[in-house]
């Protein structure tokens, strides 16, 4: 601790750290979106003249991130084209009629997937059609999305293309000096984690995964039993007007559960059952989807309008000619978190009315307009196909449920395919860098018909780009303030005396424990310069300690919070938080015990 004390004495070293420290308090609070504290911290280092702007800026231009831009194009051509339609065959296929059999086949299968294509869309892809088998199968989907989730992870660690955490590992490296990382640099060690992962998935004892509903009430014929949470007015003209809740048709026709009253500004909680209904109250409901779509054909009831008060209510319609009733997620970096459905517009902003909202295992206590809603939280609407084809497009909103199929380049999957082959070939093969093959690539996709130039833009995730971006600056800083090497000093005193493995599973525990509270890209940014540093007193290659540094960022095993993926199937499988620390803690041990000796092995290190 004395070299970081003597650093600190350096005023702009103790600016980066007060900097980095807020970092991680924003990023662990969620106060503000990940880019969003990305970027005041990096407009914070310049303000405060720790980094000039061009030093601040300059990871805006690195390959890494270019890489990446292209690479989205990419994928997005990919699943355009149906690539993974031949694994969706699978699924559905009748060889696959247990729980264990599809666990299996999204570990040897889907997994390598995820080592060239970004994790996050493959689960959305393949989200609808698992859950789809579950409900065929009577299965409860709690007993397999997670795995699904893990799975992409395992993935993810066999190539440089696997994540964008990767990226940034090789970006952040080359900065520093190590040089950057090459496509197929830790396959060998991420092969076997792949492996004894998947068999994790398939041996782990099914009691480790929870049951969320597996009994043919809950997943029989209907598409979702699951209770949402939707407002109702009363019309004047209903005949629920001066009934009882306890007594009308409301209740004995439908299971419905009535949670507040609003009668003008009075709010009444239950008990209800005896409250005579008057026109124009608003129930606050918690019901089924089954029984909501029933409800369309009453009409006793109308959905509430959330965008203005100018309008008291919305009929509860039926899905009429185009109209389809579908569940979309709010995935991770949605930018529509933290805003209400009122603040949103979001009826007129996507032409969609929303039908009702569903949060995991909790109640919603607020009024359907005035929810803010969260990243994980899943929402059925009801629009127009044009408007649910457009939402599939979006950033901001994965549509779960399967729409025919109307892909218009099925027929392009053949040259799809052959141009993503020749970006990882050509490379590896050539002195072609690994930049400029994904980004002919990525022209020859929307040349060859592939992929629309609009819809090239729009598979950018920009959120991802600003993240990224603006986190190259915290190593810059660590760098040019000494502070890196002060940490880094700190860190070969208390490892001092220890074995090269113990050294390694300290330093990969640590950064496991950091991901599982802030973004994975945000642990690598403050860890890899450290890491860097440590090398020369441990007297190991430098790769040895960006290895471990990078996997453990990837070993995202015991909170929804630890990866997107992890939060996507948090409310579809409707998991508790310790369900996913349950399942993951016996893996995270494996990989603790066994990633520090494999990249020992591959790195010479032993």
């Amino acid at each position: 601790m004395a070299e970081l004390s003597a650093a600190l004495q350096n005023p702009q070293a103790l600016i980066t750290l007060a900097v980095l420290l807020l970092a991680v308090v924003l990023f662990i609070s969620g106060v503000l979106a990940p880019e969003l504290t990305g970027l005041l911290c990096m407009a914070l280092l310049m303000a405060t003249h720790v980094l000039s702007s061009q030093e601040a800026l300059a990871g805006f231009g690195r390959p890494a991130l270019i890489t990446l831009m292209g690479l989205f194009a990419v994928s997005a051509a990919l699943f355009r084209s149906g690539a993974l339609d031949r694994v969706r065959e699978l699924i559905a296929s009748e060889r696959i009629r247990s729980s264990r059999r599809l666990i299996a086949l999204l570990g040897l299968v889907v997994a390598p997937i995820s080592s060239v294509l970004p994790n996050t869309p493959v689960v959305a892809s393949l989200l609808p059609v698992i859950e789809a088998w579950c409900h065929r199968r009577r299965i409860s989907p709690s007993k397999v999305l997670l795995p699904l989730s893990f799975a992409t992870l395992f993935g993810s660690t066999l190539t440089l293309l696997g994540s964008s955490v990767n990226l940034l590992v090789s970006d952040i490296s080359e900065q520093l000096g190590n040089g950057p990382l090459e496509l197929f640099s830790f396959t060998a060690i991420g092969v076997p984690i792949w492996l004894v992962g998947s068999a994790y998935l398939i041996l782990a004892p099914q009691s480790l995964l929870p049951d969320r509903g597996s009994n043919s009430d809950e997943l029989g014929d209907n598409k979702d039993q699951i209770g949402y949470f939707t407002e109702v007015t009363i019309p004047s003209y209903s005949h629920l007007v001066g009934q009882s809740l306890h007594n009308s048709r409301l209740q004995r026709r439908f299971d419905v559960d009535v949670l507040e009253l609003h009668r003008g500004k009075e709010r009444l909680l239950p008990p209800l059952a005896d409250r005579r209904l008057e026109p124009g109250d608003r129930l606050l409901l918690r019901v089924t989807r089954g029984d909501l779509l029933r409800l369309q054909q009453e009409h006793n009831v109308q959905l509430a309008t959330h965008e203005s008060n100018a309008s008291a209510s919305l009929s509860l319609a039926g899905t009429g000619d185009g109209q389809r009733t579908v569940e979309v997620l709010l995935p991770a970096g949605s930018t529509l978190a933290g805003a209400s459905l009122r603040e949103l517009r979001f009826r007129q902003r996507h032409n969609a009315t929303v039908l009702a909202l569903r949060r995991g295992q909790q109640t919603v206590q607020e009024r359907l307009g005035q929810a803010v809603l969260r990243e994980g939280d899943v929402l059925l609407l009801q629009a127009p196909l044009d408007s649910i084809r457009g939402l599939q497009a979006s950033n901001d909103l994965l549509v779960l449920d399967q729409l025919e199929n109307d892909l218009p380049t099925v027929r392009r999957k053949p040259l799809t395919i052959a141009i993503a082959l020749a970006m990882l070939i050509i490379p590896t093969v050539t002195s072609l860098p690994l930049v400029a093959a994904v980004l002919l690539a990525a022209v020859a996709m929307v040349a060859g018909g592939c992929l629309r130039p609009g819809e090239l833009q729009r598979s950018i995730r920009l959120d991802v780009i600003l993240l990224l971006g603006s986190l190259s600056s915290f190593s810059v800083a660590m760098q040019k303030t000494g502070l890196a090497d002060a940490l880094a000093n700190s860190f070969e005193t208390l490892l001092n005396g220890w074995s090269n493995y113990l050294a390694l599973l300290v330093i990969f525990l640590v950064t496991t424990i950091l991901t599982q509270v802030m973004s994975p890209a945000a642990s690598v940014a403050l860890l890899v310069p450290v890491a860097l540093r440590l090398a020369t007193g441990l007297e190991l290659p430098p790769n040895a300690l960006v290895f471990t540094v990078l996997f453990g960022a990837s070993q995202s095993f015991l909170t929804p919070m630890g990866h997107q993926t992890n939060l996507m199937v948090f409310a579809p499988g409707r998991y508790r938080f310790l369900d996913i620390t349950r399942y993951g803690a016996g893996l995270t041990a494996l990989m603790t015990v066994m990633i520090p000796g494999l990249i020992l092995w591959n790195c010479g290190g032993l």
